[in-house]
């Protein structure tokens, strides 16, 4: 299987750089380039990349952001590896918050990145447990975040997603609230479409995630 990438930097010789290391493999292929967060937020959906590689400091933007966005806006979402030249633990907060599978300093070696891709293709995370732990630990101090990906759900949906973190079924979802299957069943797409998610048990996972939280 073919692992398709897209990349975005405003550095030519960078974008060049990791197109030709990335061309060297077998199984994988560069489906498209940005230098722009707006260049990338208009090519993403329509590529629909398994992985993005993204600069977090852009001209007109920010590469986190582009994570986010592309993440909530694409079906199936791509795994998003942020790659920078300086260690932020602002940029890496605002990483896992946005779904961001990896944070990578560009110091980074070739055989790394392309082992790196290959684990957030395969669902993999290389985010540093310890500062996966630190953020939730800040989150705990400063209290719920707003989440602009929950706060778009309908207080309908909002039912469903706890119901589903909750491991019922479509069908026992509508026995609970008195509607169709198929009606659960369009209301958990449009669900898993708004937060950015392929699956539903990625949807129960973030509901859980938010009970602990709250």
């Amino acid at each position: 299987m073919t692992i398709s990438v897209f990349l975005l930097d405003d550095h030519e010789i960078v974008r060049r750089g990791l197109a030709q290391l990335l061309e060297l493999e077998d199984d994988i292929t560069v489906a498209g380039e940005a230098t722009t967060a707006a260049e990338a937020a208009a090519r993403l959906p329509a590529l629909r990349p398994d992985v993005a590689i993204l600069d977090v400091r852009l001209p007109d933007g920010d590469g986190v952001t582009v994570c986010r966005d592309v993440r909530s806006s694409t079906t199936p979402p791509p795994a998003c590896l942020m790659l920078t030249s300086y260690a932020d633990d602002e940029a890496l907060f605002g990483a896992i918050m946005a779904g961001a599978s990896g944070y990578l300093l560009k110091q980074v070696a070739g055989v790394d990145l392309v082992g790196a891709i290959r684990t957030v293709a395969a669902g993999g995370s290389l985010l540093d447990p310890k500062a996966t732990a630190a953020v939730r630990e800040r989150m705990r101090r400063r209290g719920p975040e707003p989440d602009p990906r929950y706060d778009s759900l309908s207080p309908q949906e909002q039912r469903i997603l706890e119901l589903v973190a909750d491991g019922l079924t479509n069908r026992q979802i509508g026995a609970q609230l008195h509607l169709a299957e198929k009606t659960v069943k369009n209301y958990v797409s449009s669900m898993l479409h708004k937060l950015g998610y392929a699956r539903r048990t990625e949807a129960a996972v973030y509901a859980v995630e938010r009970r602990r939280r709250d």
